[in-house]
């Protein structure tokens, strides 16, 4: 019977499982992310006691080379999480497992799992962001995970900044006030002085959070005209968000885009992940059913 596993590797807590997908995980292990050598064990360990697997699939935060052929291929880059830039993440677990091993980003494998089994199904060309203790953006563009270069770095892009009503530097340490520097998780919790979780749904926290949002999203429909755009992760807990953040798109747009899923169905154009914060750890189960048959 096939048996797969998968990683979902935040840089505040790793989640491994084994199964084959949302209605069959087979066994489950969180812990935080803590140095690497420490972090890879606990997952070497989990996978070790659950038998014979076919694949591994990793999601993993970034940036980082998913690039085969490259030297740096199943590294974790230039990350700003203390101990782990340039950490050979594939490396540590080929030492331990003879098998195929996907890697991806963590929004790249939660795109995948949408695609497959959530909110993206029977779309080819669709945008996964999280927005939490970073922000990130998977897309799927023609059927196939978007990879160029390296892969899509969606948090960082530059955003409009009125330095009159938004004083707010940004917590970005390589660009300040790019998406992820003004509208992480973090980022509001610097900007507001408590947890984002804390604060009531009619701050004016919202407001300028979907502002920011609403800007990113207008930048990545007018690139990559996606057919959904799917926003997942803790800070978008808050519901009250996506009501602000559709109305923002279309005023920001101003009719440009005669499309009726942005004019008429933007209810169901941006919209809540399907498998919920499962999303991460079921892609990776997916990537490791990709590379297990490529």
């Amino acid at each position: 019977m096939t048996l797969y596993g998968g990683i979902e590797a935040g840089g505040t807590k790793f989640v491994c499982a084994v199964g084959t997908g949302p209605d069959d995980i087979r066994a489950e292990i969180r812990f935080p992310t803590t140095l690497p050598a420490e972090t890879f064990e606990r997952a070497i360990t989990f996978f070790a006691e659950q038998g014979k697997l076919d694949a591994i699939g990793i999601g993993s935060f970034g940036p980082i080379d998913p690039r085969p052929g490259s030297p740096d291929f199943g590294y974790i880059t230039t990350t700003p999480k203390p101990g782990w830039a340039q950490t050979d993440f594939v490396g540590a677990l080929q030492a331990h497992f003879d098998l195929p091993i996907g890697f991806d980003t963590d929004v790249n494998t939660a795109a995948l799992g949408e695609g497959r089994w959530g909110a993206a199904q029977g779309l080819d060309t669709f945008l996964y962001l999280t927005i939490g203790t970073g922000i990130g953006g998977g897309a799927m563009v023609e059927g196939r995970l978007l990879h160029g270069v390296m892969h899509p770095e969606m948090g960082h892009v530059r955003l409009p900044h009125d330095w009159d009503a938004d004083p707010f530097e940004g917590i970005c340490p390589f660009h300040g006030d790019c998406l992820e520097g003004m509208a992480s998780g973090p980022a509001l919790e610097s900007r507001w002085g408590v947890p984002a979780e804390s604060l009531p749904a009619d701050h004016p926290a919202w407001d300028l959070q979907s502002t920011y949002l609403a800007y990113a999203l207008v930048n990545f429909i007018t690139t990559l005209a996606p057919q959904r755009i799917i926003l997942g992760g803790g800070v978008m807990h808050q519901e009250q968000l996506f009501p602000l953040i559709r109305e923002k798109v279309q005023a920001l747009l101003n009719a440009y885009l005669s499309v009726p899923e942005i004019t008429q169905e933007i209810e169901a154009f941006i919209v809540p992940p399907a498998l919920g914060d499962q999303a991460g750890i079921v892609g990776a189960l997916a990537l490791a059913d990709v590379v297990a048959v490529q």
